[in-house]
């Protein structure tokens, strides 16, 4: 069987994936559109196998990592969901509080990838805190495909509630120093966005490739916003021009970046959407804005 390599692949497969991760095509929409790409001795099993995450071989900072102090830490639902479960993570031996930052998944819960992130965020010395808007149902049950079902589940309106508690639940732990940042990527991306609408005292907004929010609430937004788009992605790019318009309209704090030639999902190593270079960069541009606007 032939290796498969990222820059021999349609671009095509790349779109078919975002449909399918996003819940516009079902699994068997996807594999029998992906079908005509299994060429040239690649079959169909090979391809999804590649497209698909592999979590235990990204990984970057262990969950054991003897730097950081992790631990899950368990908050109530505002909307009367029950429990809310996050990832709380922050450098081991600190002597002074420290800013926090929320981390907001995809639209499949909880996953390795984004624990991950938080604790990547630890280690730039932050409190980090990654909730699981699964937790009400069980919490992120293993594999991406059950989790994106599982949060179909749950209402868009009440999840945004619940990572609106994450915020003060952060805010409010003695080890934080109450200024508060939010990073999220693709759902995630779009509950950032919602957050600055919705919380005042947020201090600065990262969303990754996410949807815009209504523009008669950005005129609510405070707080200053970088913002990450991917150069392919047009589903989520083609409510960027009437955002920035409405930015700038209401003289609001923002930088935008669309990296070029990267798909939506760019920044999660666990699959070949990947970009090294665009990732790297986002995440450094990500860290020195949290780094400016936060202490």
């Amino acid at each position: 069987m032939k290796d498969i390599r990222k820059e021999d692949l349609n671009q095509e497969v790349f779109d078919l994936y975002d449909k399918y991760a996003h819940n516009l095509l079902d699994r068997r929409q996807f594999v029998d559109r992906l079908s005509k790409h299994a060429v040239g001795g690649i079959t169909v099993a090979a391809l999804l196998a590649y497209l698909m995450p592999r979590y235990a071989e990204a990984q970057q900072v262990r969950m054991q990592d003897d730097r950081l102090n992790s631990e899950y830490k368990e908050y109530d639902s505002p909307k009367g969901a029950g429990k809310m479960r996050g990832l709380l993570t922050r450098p081991v031996g600190n002597k002074k509080k420290l800013p926090g930052i929320v981390v907001v998944h995809e639209n499949r819960g909880l996953n390795p990838h984004i624990e991950d992130v938080a604790r990547r965020a630890g280690l730039e010395n932050f409190i980090a805190f990654a909730p699981d808007a699964l937790y009400p149902l069980g919490g992120y049950p293993g594999n991406d495909d059950d989790g994106r079902t599982m949060q179909q589940k749950r209402d868009r309106n009440e999840m945004l509630e619940d990572f609106i508690a994450a915020y003060d639940f952060l805010k409010s732990h003695a080890e934080c120093s109450g200024e508060i940042g939010v990073v999220g990527f693709c759902y995630g991306g779009s509950v950032s966005n919602s957050m600055a609408v919705r919380i005042p005292t947020l201090k600065a907004a990262v969303p990754f490739y996410g949807g815009q929010p209504a523009t008669e609430d950005v005129p609510k937004i405070k707080a200053p916003l970088m913002l990450h788009y991917a150069g392919l992605d047009t589903r989520v790019n083609e409510g960027w021009p009437a955002y920035e318009e409405a930015l700038k309209a209401n003289k609001k704090e923002y930088t935008a970046y669309i990296y070029p030639d990267v798909n939506h999902g760019f920044h999660n190593d666990t699959t070949p959407r990947y970009d090294e270079a665009a990732a790297k960069l986002a995440w450094s541009r990500t860290i020195d804005f949290f780094n400016k606007k936060l202490r």
